[in-house]
């Protein structure tokens, strides 16, 4: 129970105010601007655009700055704005493999059919701080062409092949539940398990997918491929009878191959985990295959070891950040009443034990 503090809003008034000035910052210093944070802090924009389920780069970094960079609260924003929107209908599966690829590696075939691009990646960087960047000095521009433009075909689509990977099955129910318009129900399909994974929490789906590898689920991947790339995304539009491009989005796709030694139901092969996220977030991609491919013991007719990561309840329920955020920190506002009476409870157990221990004193 919440009780009426007396002042109330014009302290919430105040604590607004205080915090618009802190956002602010030192005048003297220029205010940085959604452009800039859309530009420069593109893996932020990128996480906030994933897990708030809504691509658009400037309202994302325009939550980020409103959040003071607290990404879990501009999450929160987008997700809020989000359900304001009207829903026209759905859009086409993206085609991955038309994807205009900026990176695009494989840790399974040196020589992949397509070849091999490095793109923009920390991966061979130094980690060590590069005090150059205090200059704020133009960067030299990188002597890369542009992305390809020709179909890429998927690494997995060899090994599939030789009938070395387990084959993926549509469902007959081919168009999945939509999870930011349906509460999410247990026991939970792939598609679903997919959806509220590319949502989760990046450190948590990360810490999830950790596990894995060090023998929480028995689960030992290969990246058979990480692309990151532009898609076109299509619409059908019933008026005309046939699908019209209505835009392009920036995804990363991840492929993990498992070695399977085979069940009762299925034969020695390769499996898969998949990842699929807005923008440019691989580790978030990775981590979502890895925990994708945990969770899929059932299907794969494989025992359950009780790993944190096999637990289709424990990780999806609590993968998602804003849920977690929302119940945590509702603990902050007046409990007024319901400690009073915790307090009398305790005050009136402690006089019974007293009473108990005179009383055996005296015996």
């Amino acid at each position: 129970m919440y009780v009426a503090v007396k002042g109330g809003e014009r302290a919430i008034d105040n604590a607004h105010a205080w915090l618009a000035e802190e956002r602010r910052g030192d005048v003297s210093v220029a205010e940085l601007s959604v452009a800039q944070i859309r530009e420069q802090l593109a893996l932020a924009v990128n996480r906030v655009m994933a897990e708030g389920s809504l691509y658009d780069p400037d309202l994302a970094a325009l939550a980020i700055k409103q959040s003071r960079g607290d990404l879990i609260e501009a999450i929160f924003l987008i997700r809020a704005y989000r359900t304001t929107l009207p829903r026209f209908g759905y859009s086409e599966p993206v085609e991955t493999g038309r994807m205009a690829c900026d990176r695009r590696v494989s840790a399974t075939f040196k020589d992949a059919p397509g070849g091999q691009v490095l793109g923009p990646t920390f991966d061979y960087t130094h980690r060590l701080l590069d005090f150059a960047l205090e200059a704020e000095g133009l960067v030299e521009e990188a002597a890369t062409g542009a992305p390809r433009e020709a179909e890429t075909p998927h690494v997995t689509a060899f090994l599939n092949a030789e009938g070395l990977i387990q084959e993926e099955h549509v469902p007959e129910d081919d168009r999945p539940r939509d999870l930011t318009r349906e509460p999410l129900e247990l026991p939970a399909g792939r598609p679903l398990r997919l959806q509220a994974l590319t949502r989760g929490d990046e450190g948590f789906v990360l810490g999830m997918a950790y596990s894995t590898q060090r023998g929480y689920g028995r689960n030992h991947p290969f990246v058979g491929e990480l692309r990151i790339g532009t898609v076109p995304v299509e619409m059908e539009v019933p008026e005309l009878g046939f699908s019209v491009e209505i835009g392009e989005v920036v995804l990363t796709e991840c492929e993990t191959v498992n070695q399977f030694t085979g069940s009762k139901s299925e034969p020695p092969q390769f499996t898969r985990g998949y990842g699929l996220v807005f923008g440019q977030t691989e580790r978030k991609a990775i981590s979502m295959a890895l925990v994708d491919r945990a969770l899929r013991w059932e299907e794969l007719g494989e025992d359950n070891v009780g790993a944190p990561a096999q637990n289709e309840e424990f990780v999806l329920y609590h993968s998602d950040n804003i849920q977690a955020t929302g119940f945590l920190e509702h603990i902050k506002l007046p409990h007024y009443v319901d400690f009073q009476s915790e307090l009398e409870l305790v005050r009136k157990l402690r006089r019974e034990a007293m009473v108990g221990e005179k009383r055996e004193a005296a015996e």
